[in-house]
């Protein structure tokens, strides 16, 4: 339903989600009504600082409010999907944080209250609004890349150091961020899975979560498509600077991911009769433009790196700003809430980004067995 009045969020978990306040403050759609934070200290820290006067160190009294319209979710990932479904059983609009869900049930469950609710659920997948995923796509539509051949996805991180609950978690378990581009380019699910894990993390990490692997790589069949997908995933006990990538290989060109921080990705063009190219030609370095220009000017310098509130986060320290996404997820949506554009991802997409990942790893500990993805 599009509004004139502003859509009033309430912004819980306050660490990386500190980072949109000022966007949802200078959106023209909307306005921080509230913010949540379990720790009285720093939710009135947070509060102080932005200016924000309602606050909650309790999510259910939260949602008992009836002036939020919507929640915006960055707790710890176990939080994600039971305060997902409780916040739109109460009637709220909900973006949340990957993953969506740790279980295949609590991906039902989402699906299940968005539906039964009929508000907005987004999961807030950064690189699906990265400009490098906004380059390949403004390519893939124009036609340039040809008939899309393979898709490959790559996030790995060192974990080391980040809070307790990331200890020796299954690196398929946060997969979104390699899965989702994949994904989102052919506009299709995922329909089935098979996932090797590799290696083996130091035995101290392994008990919490009985995930052993150091790596886990998994191919995904596309419903229909003829296309397949790999992507591959590490958190622990693996020498890489952190990487999260995705290469588009096409019949007419290719966007391969830089390997290392500070390069600039390559375009690989195929060469035919009509125009033979050397072989130094085929492969150019190509600079990816920013995509401000598609975003409401109030929130358009949100692309930049220097509009990061907190330079130290280790989300930022270690992932580059996330393409200068975050603008453009907080528009995309608000623009849903209003009827103005379909969430994307909505909540069966949301879910099956998600469930490649829950799969992936569950056919890794079963030795590369074939796993079929739920379809809600």
């Amino acid at each position: 339903m599009i509004t004139d009045r502003k859509i009033r969020v309430a912004m819980v978990g306050l660490g990386f989600g500190a980072e949109f306040i000022p966007i949802y403050q200078a959106h023209p759609y909307a306005e921080i009504y509230a913010i949540c934070r379990r720790n009285k200290k720093e939710l009135d820290a947070c509060g102080d600082k932005f200016g924000i006067k309602t606050r909650y160190t309790d999510f259910d009294a939260l949602l008992k409010d009836p002036n939020v319209d919507a929640v915006h979710i960055n707790s710890p990932i176990a939080d994600h999907a039971p305060q997902s479904i409780a916040a739109l059983k109460a009637g709220k609009h909900v973006a949340s944080t990957v993953p969506a869900a740790t279980t295949i049930d609590e991906c039902r469950q989402i699906v299940e209250a968005q539906r039964a609710s009929g508000k907005v659920y987004m999961m807030m997948e950064t690189v699906v609004y990265s400009r490098e995923y906004l380059f390949v796509k403004e390519l893939f539509d124009k036609g340039e890349l040809g008939r899309i051949q393979f898709l490959r996805g790559s996030h790995q991180q060192d974990m080391d150091g980040w809070p307790g609950y990331w200890e020796g978690f299954p690196p398929m378990h946060y997969a979104t961020h390699c899965v989702s581009p994949c994904l989102a380019l052919l506009g299709k699910h995922a329909e089935s899975v098979v996932c090797h894990g590799s290696g083996r993390i130091r035995e101290g990490l392994i008990p919490k979560y009985g995930s052993p692997f150091a790596i886990e790589t998994a191919t995904f069949k596309i419903r229909g498509s003829d296309v397949v997908a790999e992507v591959t995933r590490s958190l622990f006990d693996t020498a890489r600077q952190y990487r999260e990538s995705f290469d588009a290989t096409g019949s007419k060109k290719s966007f391969e991911w830089q390997q290392t921080e500070g390069e600039d990705p390559v375009i690989h063009t195929k060469s035919t009769p009509e125009r033979p190219l050397t072989e130094l030609e085929i492969a150019q370095r190509v600079q990816v433009p920013d995509y401000a220009k598609l975003l409401p000017a109030p929130i358009q310098r949100f692309t930049q790196p220097a509009a990061i509130q907190d330079a130290d986060h280790l989300s930022f320290l270690q992932g580059g700003g996330h393409g200068g996404s975050h603008p453009h997820l907080t528009h995309a949506f608000l623009s849903a809430i209003r009827g103005e554009r379909p969430a994307l991802p909505d909540a069966p997409t949301s879910v099956n980004w998600t469930m490649v990942g829950i799969c992936a790893h569950q056919s890794a500990m079963n030795g590369g067995e074939r796993i079929a993805i739920p379809q809600f």
